[in-house]
């Protein structure tokens, strides 16, 4: 090992049947360091991470961690932490129902009889010290995301760790929470602690960042010092190409002669929206934007069914239509994305192809089933038309990336050939390479005549795509844009309630 490393990975190699998951990877963290490790989803970082916290056995290569001799062998999460080796990943691994103070010392001790006054002592001075607000003996599904992400934290820190891996650990929280995050991460740095840093957050990258690692497509792409790798050049390292496809996406315009209008919706509410008025023209991209909270989702819910319709009035293409619940909305032509793919969107245990016909088949009746060969052919044509990355149409959509996974979900609804397509951050939590083909992808959709509402929390991927934004605050629309509106300022203006 070198002299100042913590961790070295050598020649690591992983495969699943059809899938070279990763071939030959190098991997060194040094003490004292924070170690951004990026690439696209299906790059291979993951894999990399489950194999140092053995969740996956290696097919080859070798481990050393300082303070060890030799190479080392890590067969369980446990034998990892045994190592010095603490982990928090994106999706909270804790027991809601247990309190915070039990779940940030789950097994944790073999002890039969704990003591509980300790453990409430010890994880209060743990909250105190990282500004969580939560108390020890409060129940963690009483918490909001944001909080029981910062006790998972809270959990990994309060270990003797060498190794701190953290795994999109900013994806439920708000700028104040990452900034403290981000003080812990630099204080732990300070201390000598090698942290794995992996983030779809380029921003985040170099904000708190010395060292980057890239993969690609289960390969190492190089390792590189931070403030000597400009952004621009990750993303394309990243991508294995440069990025002049970002220049060839032009921006939408409204339809030629306003189009005809495909939907549209006075005083529209439901149980979690405020009554809006809204409309959308054939072959138009048109946006919802504002804060988190501000009713962006709960709106676009409302306009298809999905949460319970309290009132208002409709018409599709003119006529007066009654839409109360999703199917009546998919009988419509009306197709959603949304928000949260894992809870809303895949069903995790099916295969990719019944993924891919679920709602075609719901609108056709679920009493007449699509013959194998049928739905075979579905699913390969949308396969191949979105380039999704899986072995086989048979594969669980558990088993691929999140941003395969949300080529599936847009496979499903493309398969109902809708007329009226709502995504409702359809980039989140997916690599650069995959944001750019979906944008692609809904501004010919748009030339096609679909008519889209895009939601997405960069906005500029908004202003990108959109030809008109409604602007959102405290749950009622406060601004409509278009033309030369159509900047950042623009918007941070309206939604701050000076653009009116």
């Amino acid at each position: 090992m070198q002299e100042d490393a913590v961790l070295t990975m050598r020649g690591i190699c992983k495969y699943f049947p059809g899938v070279r998951a990763l071939e030959n990877v190098d991997f060194t963290l040094r003490k004292g360091t924070i170690h951004a490790l990026m690439g696209e989803n299906g790059a291979g970082k993951s894999t990399l991470i489950k194999v140092l916290t053995g969740v996956y056995p290696m097919d080859k290569g070798e481990i050393r961690i300082d303070g060890v001799e030799g190479a080392i062998s890590i067969r369980s999460p446990q034998e990892a932490q045994n190592y010095g080796i603490s982990t928090v990943y994106q999706e909270i691994t804790l027991c809601p129902n247990l309190t915070v103070a039990e779940n940030m010392f789950i097994g944790r001790s073999e002890k039969r009889n704990v003591d509980w006054k300790a453990m409430e002592k010890r994880a209060g001075e743990l909250l105190d010290n990282l500004g969580i607000p939560a108390r020890p003996k409060q129940q963690l599904g009483s918490c909001s995301l944001a909080v029981q992400q910062m006790v998972a934290i809270a959990r990994a820190v309060d270990t003797d760790c060498k190794v701190l891996i953290l795994d999109e650990p900013t994806s439920s929280l708000d700028d104040k929470e990452v900034e403290m995050l981000f003080g812990l991460m630099r204080e732990l740095k300070a201390r000598g602690v090698g942290i794995i840093f992996v983030t779809h957050f380029l921003e985040q990258v170099y904000a708190v960042s010395d060292q980057i690692t890239v993969l690609r497509n289960g390969e190492l792409v190089g390792e590189y010092a931070a403030k000597d790798l400009p952004q621009v050049k990750l993303v394309e390292k990243m991508i294995g190409k440069d990025l002049e496809g970002l220049s060839t996406i032009k921006k939408q315009t409204a339809p030629s002669g306003g189009g005809e209008i495909v939907y549209e919706a006075e005083e529209l509410s439901s149980s979690e929206s405020r009554p809006f008025d809204f409309h959308i023209a054939a072959g138009e991209v048109n946006g919802f934007t504002g804060l988190l909270g501000s009713g962006r989702s709960e709106s676009v819910r409302a306009i298809f069914g999905a949460d319970q319709v309290t009132g208002g009035k409709v018409k599709v293409k003119g006529k007066a239509t009654r839409i109360t619940k999703p199917l009546d909305a998919m009988k419509h032509g009306i197709g959603y994305l949304p928000e949260d793919r894992k809870r809303d969107g895949i069903i995790a245990d099916l295969s990719v192809r019944d993924n891919i016909i679920l709602a075609l088949q719901v609108i056709n009746g679920m009493n007449r089933p699509f013959s194998k060969a049928k739905a075979e052919a579905f699913a390969d044509e949308y396969i191949k038309a979105l380039q999704i990355k899986t072995y086989s149409s048979e594969t669980p959509i558990r088993s691929l990336s999140g941003g395969n996974q949300q080529k599936v979900i847009l496979a499903r609804w493309l398969l109902t050939h809708p007329q009226y397509l709502i995504l409702d951050e359809p980039t989140r939590g997916i690599d650069i390479g995959t944001k750019l083909e979906i944008q692609k992808l809904v501004l010919k959709l748009a030339e096609e005549g679909m008519s889209i509402t895009f939601i997405s929390s960069e906005i500029e991927e908004m202003l990108r795509t959109c030809s008109r934004l409604i602007v959102m605050r405290d749950r009622n629309i406060v601004g409509e844009l278009t033309g030369e509106e159509l900047s950042q300022e623009h918007v941070m203006r309206t939604i701050a309630g000076g653009g009116e």
